[in-house]
């Protein structure tokens, strides 16, 4: 009677397992199921409303700078704040970027008997490609999330929502100085990155590598143009902009108190980096298109 009792007890231990299992099993597969439905509808709803007020915030930028309305004291305390918060950490990552650049290209230049031309290579790559990315993700890291966290907190106390009822355009009043100041900031720190990038590679070059300092310099004014730099700084204006706008959508939609602000902030460095990269390679390819070059 006893050893009956604990098998029927086994048997109903193990069914009630089955069935939690079975049930877990469920709700995991209707969420993912439903992720899958608004997924795709979400991603477009945000695409959607980060191309609107990029647009908006351009009309009214080129609308108040030409009426005299650009709240120009605004733009100036959000670029000194965004030169503050990523000058540095631009700097700081510019110098291992150089050397690095440095000790790939002189490596492949002695492989195939070109060391002559390890200037040129290392010092284009810092200025095509490396300045602008760096500076990009820097802003994406350092000042977006700043931003974020900004107009995130002003959201969930209502101020937003108290300058809408007072008449004021929170778009014109809080987003556009900061999408100035953020294409200003990105192309002084593209200039940096360039200058100190180009500085580390060459001094690695010369006093680690051994390298000619005439030859360094030489081959990268035989090879660098006018049309790289403009390139450059387009891509710099670009990628501030992004970051700007990415940054103001993601907190001016923040919901859900600290945790949501949390929340947008990470969102906003992931998806900044994210379009920053898909964006870099189509600017590269339509500049490789529309520009080609001759050589190197």
């Amino acid at each position: 009677m006893m050893i009956s009792r604990e098998t029927d007890a086994r048997e109903n231990t193990r069914a009630a397992a089955d069935s939690g299992a079975s049930s877990a099993t469920r709700e995991i597969t209707a969420w993912f199921r439903g992720y899958l439905r608004r997924h795709p509808v979400t991603a477009l709803e945000t695409v959607g409303g980060q191309f609107v007020l990029g647009v908006r915030a351009l009309q009214y930028l080129c609308v108040d700078i030409v009426t005299g309305r650009f709240a120009f004291a605004e733009f100036v305390r959000q670029a000194a704040f965004m030169a503050s918060a990523a000058v540095l950490p631009t700097i700081f990552v510019s110098l291992p970027i150089g050397v690095t650049l440095s000790i790939q290209f002189g490596l492949l230049a002695g492989q195939v008997g070109a060391t002559s031309l390890a200037g040129a290579a290392s010092g284009l790559a810092v200025i095509r490609q490396g300045a602008p990315m760096v500076a990009a993700l820097l802003m994406a890291a350092a000042v977006g999330s700043a931003i974020c966290a900004d107009l995130g907190s002003r959201k969930i106390r209502d101020e937003l929502d108290a300058m809408e009822v007072m008449g004021v355009s929170v778009v014109r009043r809080l987003v556009v100085p900061r999408l100035a100041a953020a294409v200003v900031v990105g192309v002084s720190l593209t200039g940096v990155v360039c200058f100190v990038g180009f500085l580390a590679g060459y001094l690695f070059n010369v006093f680690v590598q051994s390298g000619a300092p005439g030859s360094f310099v030489t081959t990268f004014a035989s090879f660098a143009t006018v049309g790289d730099l403009v390139l450059t700084l387009f891509k710099a204006v670009v990628y501030g902009a992004i970051v700007a706008v990415v940054a103001c959508e993601k907190g001016l939609s923040t919901k859900g108190g600290p945790a949501g602000v949390a929340n947008s902030v990470n969102s906003t460095v992931v998806a900044s980096i994210l379009l920053l990269m898909t964006v870099n390679v189509g600017v590269t390819q339509l500049s490789m298109i529309l520009l080609p070059r001759q050589g190197l």
